[in-house]
Protein backbone atom coordinates (compact mmCIF):
# COMPACT_ATOMS: atom_id res chain seq x y z
CA UNK A 1 0.00 0.00 0.00
CA UNK A 2 1.15 3.55 -0.74
CA UNK A 3 1.58 6.10 2.05
CA UNK A 4 1.81 9.87 2.05
CA UNK A 5 5.40 11.08 2.28
CA UNK A 6 5.13 14.86 1.93
CA UNK A 7 2.70 17.74 1.51
CA UNK A 8 3.66 21.10 0.02
CA UNK A 9 1.81 24.37 -0.55
CA UNK A 10 2.81 26.33 -3.65
CA UNK A 11 1.66 29.95 -4.00
CA UNK A 12 1.99 31.61 -7.41
CA UNK A 13 1.53 35.26 -8.27
CA UNK A 14 -0.19 35.51 -11.65
CA UNK A 15 -1.22 39.16 -11.92
CA UNK A 16 -1.02 42.43 -9.97
CA UNK A 17 -4.25 41.47 -8.21
CA UNK A 18 -4.16 37.66 -8.00
CA UNK A 19 -2.29 34.81 -6.31
CA UNK A 20 -3.20 31.14 -6.76
CA UNK A 21 -2.49 28.54 -4.08
CA UNK A 22 -1.88 24.88 -4.91
CA UNK A 23 -1.19 21.82 -2.76
CA UNK A 24 0.97 18.87 -3.77
CA UNK A 25 0.61 15.54 -1.96
CA UNK A 26 3.42 13.07 -2.68
CA UNK A 27 3.52 9.36 -1.86
CA UNK A 28 6.48 7.19 -0.92
CA UNK A 29 6.13 5.56 -4.34
CA UNK A 30 6.70 8.88 -6.14
CA UNK A 31 3.09 9.60 -7.18
CA UNK A 32 2.01 13.24 -6.80
CA UNK A 33 -1.56 14.49 -6.59
CA UNK A 34 -2.60 18.13 -6.96
CA UNK A 35 -5.30 20.27 -5.41
CA UNK A 36 -6.07 23.99 -5.37
CA UNK A 37 -7.26 26.17 -2.47
CA UNK A 38 -6.85 29.68 -3.92
CA UNK A 39 -8.32 32.34 -1.64
CA UNK A 40 -6.87 35.69 -2.59
CA UNK A 41 -5.04 37.56 0.19
CA UNK A 42 -5.41 34.65 2.64
CA UNK A 43 -2.26 32.83 1.50
CA UNK A 44 -0.38 33.06 4.83
CA UNK A 45 -3.24 31.34 6.66
CA UNK A 46 -3.72 28.76 3.93
CA UNK A 47 -0.08 27.72 4.00
CA UNK A 48 -0.04 27.69 7.80
CA UNK A 49 -3.05 25.37 7.90
CA UNK A 50 -1.42 23.06 5.34
CA UNK A 51 1.43 22.65 7.81
CA UNK A 52 -1.04 21.91 10.64
CA UNK A 53 -2.85 19.19 8.68
CA UNK A 54 0.36 17.73 7.31
CA UNK A 55 1.26 16.64 10.83
CA UNK A 56 -1.84 14.40 10.83
CA UNK A 57 -1.55 13.12 7.27
CA UNK A 58 2.10 12.45 6.46
CA UNK A 59 2.79 8.77 7.05
CA UNK A 60 -0.81 7.67 6.61
CA UNK A 61 -1.84 5.24 3.95
CA UNK A 62 -3.47 6.97 1.00
CA UNK A 63 -6.64 4.93 1.50
CA UNK A 64 -7.10 6.22 5.07
CA UNK A 65 -5.89 9.80 4.69
CA UNK A 66 -9.42 11.03 4.06
CA UNK A 67 -10.17 10.45 7.74
CA UNK A 68 -7.84 13.32 8.64
CA UNK A 69 -9.39 15.79 6.19
CA UNK A 70 -13.07 14.91 6.41
CA UNK A 71 -15.57 17.74 6.29
CA UNK A 72 -16.28 19.31 9.67
CA UNK A 73 -19.15 21.83 9.60
CA UNK A 74 -18.07 23.22 12.98
CA UNK A 75 -14.44 23.79 11.96
CA UNK A 76 -13.11 26.88 13.76
CA UNK A 77 -10.89 27.58 10.77
CA UNK A 78 -13.83 28.66 8.64
CA UNK A 79 -13.41 29.02 4.88
CA UNK A 80 -9.61 28.85 5.11
CA UNK A 81 -9.74 25.43 6.78
CA UNK A 82 -12.35 24.13 4.37
CA UNK A 83 -10.32 25.36 1.39
CA UNK A 84 -7.23 23.46 2.54
CA UNK A 85 -9.24 20.33 3.36
CA UNK A 86 -10.94 20.52 -0.05
CA UNK A 87 -7.59 20.85 -1.82
CA UNK A 88 -6.17 17.88 0.06
CA UNK A 89 -9.24 15.85 -0.91
CA UNK A 90 -8.60 16.82 -4.52
CA UNK A 91 -4.95 15.78 -4.32
CA UNK A 92 -5.63 12.47 -2.59
CA UNK A 93 -8.36 11.68 -5.12
CA UNK A 94 -5.90 12.51 -7.90
CA UNK A 95 -3.41 10.01 -6.43
CA UNK A 96 -6.09 7.34 -6.00
CA UNK A 97 -7.28 7.78 -9.59
CA UNK A 98 -3.71 7.56 -10.90
CA UNK A 99 -3.15 4.35 -8.94
CA UNK A 100 -6.38 2.98 -10.43
CA UNK A 101 -5.27 4.06 -13.93
CA UNK A 102 -8.48 6.07 -14.37
CA UNK A 103 -9.25 9.69 -15.10
CA UNK A 104 -10.76 11.33 -12.04
CA UNK A 105 -14.23 11.65 -13.54
CA UNK A 106 -14.19 7.90 -14.17
CA UNK A 107 -12.86 7.17 -10.68
CA UNK A 108 -15.57 9.23 -8.93
CA UNK A 109 -18.10 8.42 -11.68
CA UNK A 110 -19.91 7.12 -13.47
CA UNK A 111 -18.63 9.27 -16.30
CA UNK A 112 -21.65 11.02 -17.81
CA UNK A 113 -20.27 13.39 -20.45
CA UNK A 114 -17.15 13.93 -22.52
CA UNK A 115 -17.49 17.70 -22.85
CA UNK A 116 -18.59 20.35 -20.35
CA UNK A 117 -20.35 23.54 -21.53
CA UNK A 118 -18.70 26.68 -20.22
CA UNK A 119 -18.95 30.45 -19.95
CA UNK A 120 -16.17 33.03 -19.83
CA UNK A 121 -15.82 35.12 -16.70
CA UNK A 122 -14.20 38.20 -18.22
CA UNK A 123 -13.89 40.20 -15.02
CA UNK A 124 -10.22 39.78 -14.11
CA UNK A 125 -9.09 39.80 -17.71
CA UNK A 126 -10.50 43.28 -18.34
CA UNK A 127 -7.63 45.79 -18.51
CA UNK A 128 -9.77 48.92 -18.85
CA UNK A 129 -12.71 49.08 -16.44
CA UNK A 130 -14.60 51.36 -18.82
CA UNK A 131 -17.79 50.11 -20.51
CA UNK A 132 -15.79 49.90 -23.74
CA UNK A 133 -13.10 47.84 -22.02
CA UNK A 134 -15.68 45.31 -20.81
CA UNK A 135 -17.34 45.25 -24.23
CA UNK A 136 -14.03 44.58 -25.99
CA UNK A 137 -13.23 41.70 -23.64
CA UNK A 138 -16.70 40.20 -24.13
CA UNK A 139 -16.33 40.28 -27.90
CA UNK A 140 -12.92 38.65 -27.61
CA UNK A 141 -14.36 35.86 -25.44
CA UNK A 142 -17.04 35.07 -28.02
CA UNK A 143 -14.40 35.12 -30.75
CA UNK A 144 -12.41 32.58 -28.69
CA UNK A 145 -15.36 30.18 -28.78
CA UNK A 146 -17.41 30.87 -25.66
CA UNK A 147 -21.17 31.08 -26.04
CA UNK A 148 -21.86 33.26 -23.00
CA UNK A 149 -20.01 35.64 -20.70
CA UNK A 150 -20.09 36.90 -17.12
CA UNK A 151 -18.91 40.18 -15.67
CA UNK A 152 -18.65 41.65 -12.17
CA UNK A 153 -19.27 45.32 -12.98
CA UNK A 154 -19.88 46.99 -9.62
CA UNK A 155 -16.40 48.15 -8.66
CA UNK A 156 -16.21 50.04 -5.39
CA UNK A 157 -19.77 49.22 -4.32
CA UNK A 158 -20.02 48.05 -0.73
CA UNK A 159 -23.41 48.63 0.88
CA UNK A 160 -21.91 49.04 4.33
CA UNK A 161 -19.98 52.10 3.06
CA UNK A 162 -23.02 53.96 1.74
CA UNK A 163 -22.53 56.83 4.20
CA UNK A 164 -18.97 57.51 3.09
CA UNK A 165 -18.78 56.61 -0.60
CA UNK A 166 -20.97 57.40 -3.65
CA UNK A 167 -22.04 53.81 -4.15
CA UNK A 168 -25.24 54.69 -6.03
CA UNK A 169 -23.15 56.49 -8.66
CA UNK A 170 -20.91 53.42 -8.82
CA UNK A 171 -23.93 51.16 -9.29
CA UNK A 172 -24.91 53.26 -12.29
CA UNK A 173 -21.37 52.98 -13.66
CA UNK A 174 -21.72 49.22 -13.28
CA UNK A 175 -24.98 49.24 -15.18
CA UNK A 176 -23.28 51.11 -18.02
CA UNK A 177 -20.77 48.23 -18.21
CA UNK A 178 -23.59 45.67 -18.28
CA UNK A 179 -25.43 47.36 -21.12
CA UNK A 180 -22.20 47.84 -23.06
CA UNK A 181 -21.53 44.10 -22.84
CA UNK A 182 -25.08 43.26 -23.88
CA UNK A 183 -24.68 45.47 -26.94
CA UNK A 184 -21.32 43.84 -27.70
CA UNK A 185 -22.50 40.23 -27.54
CA UNK A 186 -25.94 40.76 -29.04
CA UNK A 187 -29.32 39.50 -27.84
CA UNK A 188 -28.68 35.80 -28.48
CA UNK A 189 -25.79 35.18 -26.08
CA UNK A 190 -26.51 34.58 -22.39
CA UNK A 191 -25.24 37.37 -20.12
CA UNK A 192 -24.44 36.72 -16.45
CA UNK A 193 -23.97 39.48 -13.88
CA UNK A 194 -22.09 38.94 -10.62
CA UNK A 195 -22.70 41.37 -7.74
CA UNK A 196 -20.27 39.80 -5.22
CA UNK A 197 -22.61 40.46 -2.25
CA UNK A 198 -22.04 44.21 -2.63
CA UNK A 199 -25.65 45.38 -2.26
CA UNK A 200 -28.30 45.60 0.43
CA UNK A 201 -31.85 44.38 -0.17
CA UNK A 202 -33.24 47.78 -1.17
CA UNK A 203 -30.51 48.49 -3.71
CA UNK A 204 -30.64 44.93 -5.03
CA UNK A 205 -34.39 45.24 -5.54
CA UNK A 206 -33.93 48.47 -7.48
CA UNK A 207 -31.08 46.94 -9.50
CA UNK A 208 -33.23 44.08 -10.70
CA UNK A 209 -35.62 46.52 -12.35
CA UNK A 210 -32.83 48.68 -13.74
CA UNK A 211 -30.92 45.76 -15.24
CA UNK A 212 -33.91 43.89 -16.69
CA UNK A 213 -33.74 45.60 -20.13
CA UNK A 214 -30.30 44.00 -20.58
CA UNK A 215 -31.96 40.58 -20.23
CA UNK A 216 -29.36 38.91 -17.98
CA UNK A 217 -29.70 35.16 -17.73
CA UNK A 218 -28.88 35.41 -14.04
CA UNK A 219 -27.93 37.86 -11.32
CA UNK A 220 -25.38 36.36 -8.93
CA UNK A 221 -24.84 36.97 -5.20
CA UNK A 222 -26.58 40.35 -4.88
CA UNK A 223 -26.45 40.45 -1.05
CA UNK A 224 -24.79 38.70 1.88
CA UNK A 225 -25.50 34.98 2.17
CA UNK A 226 -25.38 34.97 5.96
CA UNK A 227 -28.40 33.00 7.29
CA UNK A 228 -29.81 36.24 8.67
CA UNK A 229 -30.31 37.33 5.04
CA UNK A 230 -32.06 34.19 3.79
CA UNK A 231 -35.46 35.88 3.92
CA UNK A 232 -34.20 38.83 1.90
CA UNK A 233 -32.59 36.55 -0.70
CA UNK A 234 -35.86 34.62 -1.07
CA UNK A 235 -37.69 37.91 -1.66
CA UNK A 236 -35.14 38.93 -4.26
CA UNK A 237 -35.63 35.59 -6.00
CA UNK A 238 -39.32 36.34 -6.36
CA UNK A 239 -38.42 39.74 -7.75
CA UNK A 240 -35.99 38.33 -10.34
CA UNK A 241 -38.51 35.69 -11.37
CA UNK A 242 -41.07 38.40 -12.05
CA UNK A 243 -38.56 39.91 -14.50
CA UNK A 244 -37.69 36.60 -16.17
CA UNK A 245 -34.23 36.54 -14.56
CA UNK A 246 -32.68 33.74 -12.50
CA UNK A 247 -30.93 34.25 -9.17
CA UNK A 248 -27.62 32.45 -8.58
CA UNK A 249 -25.27 32.06 -5.63
CA UNK A 250 -23.68 29.76 -3.10
CA UNK A 251 -20.07 29.93 -4.27
CA UNK A 252 -18.66 29.84 -0.73
CA UNK A 253 -20.70 26.97 0.67
CA UNK A 254 -18.47 24.46 2.41
CA UNK A 255 -20.60 21.35 2.51
CA UNK A 256 -23.77 19.55 1.60
CA UNK A 257 -25.73 20.72 4.65
CA UNK A 258 -25.28 24.36 3.62
CA UNK A 259 -26.46 23.52 0.11
CA UNK A 260 -29.48 21.70 1.54
CA UNK A 261 -30.34 24.67 3.76
CA UNK A 262 -30.18 27.08 0.82
CA UNK A 263 -32.31 24.82 -1.33
CA UNK A 264 -34.86 24.27 1.45
CA UNK A 265 -35.16 28.04 1.87
CA UNK A 266 -35.81 28.54 -1.89
CA UNK A 267 -32.98 31.04 -2.23
CA UNK A 268 -31.61 30.38 -5.68
CA UNK A 269 -32.52 29.07 -9.11
CA UNK A 270 -28.84 28.22 -9.70
CA UNK A 271 -26.42 26.92 -7.06
CA UNK A 272 -22.70 27.51 -7.67
CA UNK A 273 -20.52 25.45 -5.31
CA UNK A 274 -16.75 25.61 -5.73
CA UNK A 275 -14.50 22.52 -5.68
CA UNK A 276 -11.96 24.57 -3.69
CA UNK A 277 -14.28 25.07 -0.72
CA UNK A 278 -17.12 22.55 -0.88
CA UNK A 279 -15.24 19.38 0.07
CA UNK A 280 -13.42 18.59 -3.14
CA UNK A 281 -14.79 16.06 -5.62
CA UNK A 282 -17.00 14.09 -3.28
CA UNK A 283 -18.42 17.18 -1.60
CA UNK A 284 -19.32 18.65 -4.99
CA UNK A 285 -21.08 15.49 -6.13
CA UNK A 286 -23.13 15.41 -2.93
CA UNK A 287 -24.21 18.98 -3.61
CA UNK A 288 -25.06 18.11 -7.21
CA UNK A 289 -27.39 15.38 -5.93
CA UNK A 290 -29.06 17.84 -3.57
CA UNK A 291 -29.61 20.23 -6.46
CA UNK A 292 -31.27 17.51 -8.52
CA UNK A 293 -33.56 16.55 -5.64
CA UNK A 294 -34.48 20.20 -5.02
CA UNK A 295 -35.09 21.27 -8.61
CA UNK A 296 -32.14 23.70 -8.48
CA UNK A 297 -29.64 24.07 -11.33
CA UNK A 298 -26.05 22.97 -10.65
CA UNK A 299 -23.45 25.30 -12.22
CA UNK A 300 -20.06 25.28 -10.48
CA UNK A 301 -18.09 28.37 -9.53
CA UNK A 302 -14.56 28.22 -11.02
CA UNK A 303 -12.74 31.56 -11.19
CA UNK A 304 -9.15 30.70 -10.28
CA UNK A 305 -6.24 28.52 -11.42
CA UNK A 306 -5.72 25.56 -13.74
CA UNK A 307 -5.80 22.81 -11.09
CA UNK A 308 -9.23 23.86 -9.81
CA UNK A 309 -10.30 24.28 -13.42
CA UNK A 310 -9.41 20.71 -14.37
CA UNK A 311 -10.87 19.42 -11.10
CA UNK A 312 -14.12 21.24 -11.86
CA UNK A 313 -14.25 19.75 -15.34
CA UNK A 314 -13.98 16.26 -13.83
CA UNK A 315 -16.76 17.07 -11.34
CA UNK A 316 -19.01 18.28 -14.14
CA UNK A 317 -18.25 15.20 -16.21
CA UNK A 318 -19.46 12.96 -13.37
CA UNK A 319 -22.33 15.12 -12.02
CA UNK A 320 -25.93 13.96 -12.65
CA UNK A 321 -26.62 17.26 -14.43
CA UNK A 322 -24.82 20.54 -15.05
CA UNK A 323 -25.69 23.80 -16.76
CA UNK A 324 -22.32 25.51 -17.31
CA UNK A 325 -18.88 25.63 -15.81
CA UNK A 326 -17.34 29.01 -15.14
CA UNK A 327 -13.87 29.79 -16.52
CA UNK A 328 -11.81 32.82 -15.47
CA UNK A 329 -10.77 33.68 -18.99
CA UNK A 330 -7.64 35.56 -20.07
CA UNK A 331 -6.46 36.83 -16.70
CA UNK A 332 -2.93 35.49 -17.10
CA UNK A 333 -0.89 33.47 -19.63
CA UNK A 334 0.32 31.49 -16.63
CA UNK A 335 -3.02 29.66 -16.59
CA UNK A 336 -1.83 27.28 -19.31
CA UNK A 337 1.91 27.66 -18.70
CA UNK A 338 1.61 26.35 -15.14
CA UNK A 339 0.43 22.97 -16.42
CA UNK A 340 2.55 22.78 -19.54
CA UNK A 341 -0.16 23.88 -21.96
CA UNK A 342 -3.90 23.54 -22.43
CA UNK A 343 -5.04 20.24 -20.93
CA UNK A 344 -8.73 20.67 -21.76
CA UNK A 345 -9.35 22.48 -25.06
CA UNK A 346 -12.49 24.51 -25.63
CA UNK A 347 -14.46 23.15 -28.57
CA UNK A 348 -17.75 24.74 -29.64
CA UNK A 349 -18.24 26.39 -26.25
CA UNK A 350 -17.43 23.29 -24.17
CA UNK A 351 -14.30 21.92 -22.51
CA UNK A 352 -13.10 18.49 -23.58
CA UNK A 353 -12.79 16.30 -20.48
CA UNK A 354 -9.22 15.00 -19.93
CA UNK A 355 -8.87 11.24 -20.32
CA UNK A 356 -5.38 10.67 -18.85
CA UNK A 357 -5.18 8.99 -15.44
CA UNK A 358 -5.83 11.28 -12.50
CA UNK A 359 -6.26 15.02 -13.01
CA UNK A 360 -4.74 14.94 -16.46
CA UNK A 361 -1.99 17.47 -15.68
CA UNK A 362 0.50 18.50 -13.00
CA UNK A 363 1.85 21.84 -11.86
CA UNK A 364 5.15 22.82 -13.49
CA UNK A 365 7.17 23.73 -10.42
CA UNK A 366 9.85 25.52 -12.43
CA UNK A 367 7.24 27.92 -13.82
CA UNK A 368 5.46 28.19 -10.47
CA UNK A 369 8.59 29.03 -8.50
CA UNK A 370 9.55 31.68 -11.03
CA UNK A 371 6.42 33.59 -9.94
CA UNK A 372 6.36 33.43 -6.13
CA UNK A 373 3.68 34.77 -3.83
CA UNK A 374 3.48 38.53 -3.35
CA UNK A 375 1.42 40.57 -0.90
CA UNK A 376 -1.30 42.20 -2.93
CA UNK A 377 -2.20 45.89 -2.52
CA UNK A 378 -5.73 46.75 -1.53
CA UNK A 379 -7.65 48.92 -3.99
CA UNK A 380 -11.36 49.51 -3.56
CA UNK A 381 -11.67 50.37 -7.26
CA UNK A 382 -10.64 46.86 -8.24
CA UNK A 383 -12.66 43.77 -7.57
CA UNK A 384 -11.23 42.22 -4.41
CA UNK A 385 -14.00 39.71 -3.92
CA UNK A 386 -13.89 36.04 -4.87
CA UNK A 387 -13.98 35.58 -8.65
Amino acid sequence: MSSIAAIEAVVVNVSPKTNWTFIAVRTDAGVTGWGECSLNRWEPLLTAYVEVLAQDIVGRDVSTAAEAIRYLPHSPGGLVAHAVRSALEQAITDISAQLAAQAIHQFIGPARRHTVPAYANINRGVRSRSPEGFADEARAALAAGYKCVKLAPFDGVIAEDADTTPIDDRIHEGLDRVFAVRDAIGPGSPLLVDCHWRLDEARATALIGDIAPASPYWIECPISEHPSQFGAIARLRERTRSQGIRLAGGEMITGAEQAAAMCASSLYDVLMPDVKYAGGYHGMLEIAKICIASGVTFSPHNPTGPVAHLASIHVCAAAPDVLWLEHQWAESPLFDALIGGCAAPLVDGAFVVPSAPGLGAALDLVVARAHPHVSLPRNANLDERLG
